[in-house]
């Protein structure tokens, strides 16, 4: 007798209104609504808003997932020139960040942690960059061989970003990785301890220790390690990481602006919009059949 063979069902991916898989759920938009700013109605208040919110911030998510150009969004969504006009807006105003920030504690909260972590993870990430980046904003990174930024994340230890810093890849870990400490520092206080790896070894100890008064302890590899191996506590960062690039806006950088970069990846609250806390995956199920 020949070996069963398992079904295998695929579900259907999960729309919003405009049906890409890339807009909100009407569960996701319920709990993102409210932390936006009050539209503008009146006539003393501004201009009334023509387009729907809602279909300006499916259009931002479309832009971060496919990674297509302003210009090419598809007709359905509102002008490339609106979103883009409302993308810069949410930046300039701090809207992304009180986004994120408000998920990022109701997450906490689903994973039964405090709303303010205790503890981070640092690390960074060399990106190459789209001739529409600024040659002085970019640089090049010897150590990965690549011409382009550098993203400095700094997270919880779940995973969820704490603070974000984009700079020349050619800036060294050690002297990058300061102003996004000392974000976490002021807007996080009671992060005592951050975990990093060698790259952020020497100096950079002594600076946290002496000038923010927290510990950086260096996740160092055990010797004679060959090949990828997972790190403790640093695996959370990792796996943000490939969050990022599995967004084909976020996997090359395209922002004339490096603050631009830092808002597109906080634009990832589609993530933490899903109401579920972040987990480490445990071990793959092996699946035996036997036949005849």
């Amino acid at each position: 007798m020949p070996c069963p063979v398992a079904e295998v069902v695929v579900e259907p991916a999960v729309t919003g209104a405009g049906g890409y898989p890339s807009d909100l759920t009407d569960e996701q938009w319920a709990l993102v609504e409210p932390l936006f700013p009050p539209p503008r109605t009146g006539p003393k208040g501004g201009r009334r808003e023509k387009h729907p919110r809602r279909r300006i911030v499916d259009a931002i998510f479309y832009v971060v997932r496919t990674g297509c150009a302003w210009r090419q969004l598809p007709r359905d969504f509102p002008p490339w020139q609106t979103v883009y006009w409302y993308f810069v807006r949410w930046h300039d105003e701090g809207t992304v960040i009180r986004v994120h920030d408000a998920l990022r504690d109701q997450v906490r909260r689903a994973a039964g942690r405090c709303e303010e972590p205790s503890a981070g993870l640092i690390d960074s990430q060399s990106v190459r960059t789209a001739d529409t980046v600024s040659a002085a904003t970019r640089g090049f990174d010897a150590g990965k061989k690549v011409k382009g930024r550098k993203r400095f994340l700094v997270t919880d230890t779940l995973g969820l970003l704490l603070a974000v810093h984009v700079m020349a890849a050619s800036v060294q870990d050690r002297d990058g990785a300061k102003r996004p400490l000392l974000w976490a520092r002021l807007d996080h206080p009671s992060v005592r301890k951050v975990w990093a790896d060698q790259g952020f070894a020497g100096r950079l100890v002594d600076w946290m220790a002496q000038i923010l008064g927290r510990e950086l302890e260096i996740v160092r590899k055990d010797l004679g390690q060959r090949g990828f191996q997972v790190q403790p506590k640093r695996w959370a960062i990792e796996r943000t990481f490939s969050w990022l690039t599995a967004h084909r806006r976020l996997a090359r950088d395209y922002e004339h602006h490096p603050a631009h970069a830092e808002t597109m990846i906080g634009v990832m609250v589609r993530r933490l919009a899903r109401g579920r806390p972040a987990t480490r995956p445990g071990p793959r199920p092996v699946h035996r059949t036997t036949g005849a």
